[in-house]
């Protein structure tokens, strides 16, 4: 064999070994993407459960077992949350999910902290997205999921909807 074909196999080498890198470089930033996709798919619908949960539960301890039509009657803003003694998962009403924390770990992927808090909202007057300090027809929740696995907690998958109490005269 000659210098020349001892330069050209080496050649040949390299440029394997720069094409093998590259693949393998590709495969890796998609295997990331794949696993990041898969962790805030997963947040999405654990934070969806959450929110269906809640919107299965009464509007307020007020009208837990029936209409009620006097605004005062409602739960104050400053007491939003689980009454004493309820614990979850027996919430009877939206705004127990105030304050609400608790990590999944019975996942084979990741371990997921979820969060959520309700506070009234007045959509007509201030926006659907301030917070008010009087009690209102309209509560808002949101719920946050985290998990370490999903881009080091810089994701946080947020979701919210607005709970409104709606009563009709028979």
């Amino acid at each position: 064999m000659n210098l020349g074909q001892s330069l050209l196999t080496i050649g040949a080498l390299t440029l394997l070994s720069v094409i093998v890198l590259t693949v393998n470089r590709n495969n890796l930033n998609t295997e990331t993407i794949l696993h990041e996709s898969k962790f805030g798919i997963l947040a999405v619908s654990l934070g969806t459960s959450i929110l269906e949960e809640a919107n299965g539960k009464a509007f307020d301890l007020a009208t837990a077992d029936s209409a009620d039509s006097n605004i005062s009657h409602l739960t104050s803003p400053a007491s939003l949350g689980p009454a004493p003694g309820e614990h979850y998962p027996n919430y009877n009403d939206l705004d127990d999910f105030n304050g609400f924390e608790t990590t999944i770990t019975n996942l084979p992927s990741a371990e997921y902290n979820i969060s959520a808090k309700v506070y009234y909202v007045d959509p007509f007057n201030t926006g659907p997205d301030k917070k008010v300090n009087y009690r209102t027809w309209h509560k808002k929740i949101i719920v946050y999921v985290t998990s370490p696995s999903m881009n080091n907690e810089r994701d946080t998958v947020k979701l919210s909807s607005i709970f409104s109490y709606w009563y009709f005269i028979q």
